[in-house]
């Protein structure tokens, strides 16, 4: 089958980019791909999968066209260049996130398209007041996306929309009955053994300078308010006194507007917390992971995707602190107030937002505390990820859904005019500006 794959590839330095690679390269011996990339993002030659500037696609698409359109979608500017071929050129849309509104908000509004954005929002949300559009046209953006997910129009026009959880499958499906909503499994991070974790982690804090002997609560990746880095420094300072060999590892990009040394002077933790900075391999971040006795993988607001960070935790066998949220309400978990389990072989503990401050302070003193309870959520870890979110796991997935999506009917076009046009009067204009007249239709 031939398929055309739109995504940001390696070395764009994100998740969507790697789980990308290790899907093209396991769907490879299946199939023909072509990988359809931003023009200033085209990796060099010299790599085993043919990719491509997207401007090539709508030619190549007109002379011999796709079997499948696959476009993998997350909420970031890295995806911009998708938007204008996924509503032309219907296909397989992988929702990374199952909120869009802060990056489609930012494309549209950001190249002075703010009808455009007007037309979409009351499109994709006609209950909304149509005066809510004017917050972000305004510029007072950032949580209140999160109230309007942006994905009625995406969702229409695609074939079929896959997600990574039944619960975010669930909410899509409540929210578009009428369309083909599938769940894919998220392949994402390296399986780790206890033995070269315990090798791994000892030379990792070596390297950082932390004690051989301290207990360490980690964060990673971009350190960014919604990592809950602020409630995370309140809690550490919380339960030092009950465990005086607690340490705080802080792994990954301190953003310029969100820099958390100034709170970690003010609650007098520079002696025992970490900042490591940018980590820019794989090999970093899998060390810091397991240089960790507890990870907290905290995140709040979300656009209902699953954490890459956790999933390496997972794999590598670190246990883990969680919020507990919709899209993941199928994952066993326990919750710190009660120490009970949320379904058999809990794998994290899951802490409720609407008790943040108590319940993370629970978690975290009770874990420092208890070797037997941090092993069992070690070992029931590798058997989630190894069940759930493994490469070789993920591509089965793929196989199946291309092939059910494939002999799917493209959806009707009934969308904002702007979504559908080819840029054909955009280019008479300027044609004409230079007196010269185009043939109605082109190519005639």
């Amino acid at each position: 089958m031939r398929l055309a794959w739109f995504s940001p590839m390696p070395p764009i330095a994100t998740g969507i980019a790697r789980c990308s690679a290790d899907l093209v390269a396991g769907l490879a011996p299946a199939h023909e791909i072509d990988v359809f990339v931003d023009l200033r993002n085209l990796p060099g030659r010299g790599q085993a999968t043919t990719f491509r500037s997207a401007h090539e696609f709508a030619p190549r698409q007109l002379l011999r066209p796709y079997d499948l359109i696959v476009y993998q979608l997350g909420n970031s500017s890295h995806h911009d260049y998708q938007w204008p071929y996924l509503f032309r050129y219907p296909g397989l849309v992988v929702l990374h996130d199952a909120h869009l509104h802060h990056a489609r908000a930012a494309c549209l509004l950001r190249t002075l398209r703010s009808d455009d954005y007007r037309t979409e929002f009351a499109w994709n949300h006609p209950q909304a007041p149509p005066a809510a559009a004017e917050l972000a046209v305004a510029g007072f953006n950032s949580h209140l996306h999160y109230a309007w997910p942006m994905t009625r129009l995406v969702t229409a026009r695609a074939r079929a929309v896959a997600v990574h959880s039944p619960g975010a499958a669930g909410r899509l499906r409540d929210e578009f009955p009428s369309a083909a909503i599938r769940t894919v499994r998220l392949g994402h991070g390296t399986p780790v053994s206890a033995a070269e974790a315990r090798g791994l982690g000892a030379a990792t804090r070596a390297r950082l300078g932390i004690r051989e002997d301290a207990f360490v609560f980690g964060c990673f990746g971009g350190l960014t308010p919604d990592k809950r880095l602020s409630q995370v420094l309140d809690a550490f300072a919380a339960i030092r006194p009950h465990v005086p060999s607690a340490h705080l590892l802080l792994a990954g990009r301190v953003p310029a507007a969100f820099d958390v040394r100034p709170r970690i002077d003010a609650l007098g933790l520079g002696d025992c917390c970490t900042l490591t900075g940018y980590l820019a391999t794989d090999e970093e971040l899998t060390g810091c992971v397991v240089a960790a006795d507890v990870a907290l993988s905290l995140r709040w607001p979300t656009a209902r995707e699953i954490s890459g960070p956790w999933l390496r935790c997972l794999a590598a066998g670190t246990p883990t602190v969680t919020i507990d949220l919709v899209h993941t309400a199928d994952v066993p978990a326990l919750d710190p107030r009660t120490w009970q389990a949320g379904g058999p072989d809990p794998c994290t503990v899951a802490i409720d937002i609407l008790d943040e401050a108590h319940s993370l302070r629970l978690a975290m003193k009770r874990l420092a505390t208890d070797e037997q309870l941090r092993a069992s959520l070690a070992d029931a870890g590798r058997r989630y990820w190894a069940a759930h979110h493994s490469i070789e796991g993920m591509v089965e997935d793929y196989r199946a859904l291309i092939d059910e999506v494939r002999e799917l009917a493209d959806p009707p076009a009934d969308l904002p005019a702007h979504l559908l046009s080819d840029g054909s009067a955009t280019l008479r204009t300027l044609a004409a500006d230079l007196g010269v007249t185009l043939p109605i239709p082109l190519g005639a």
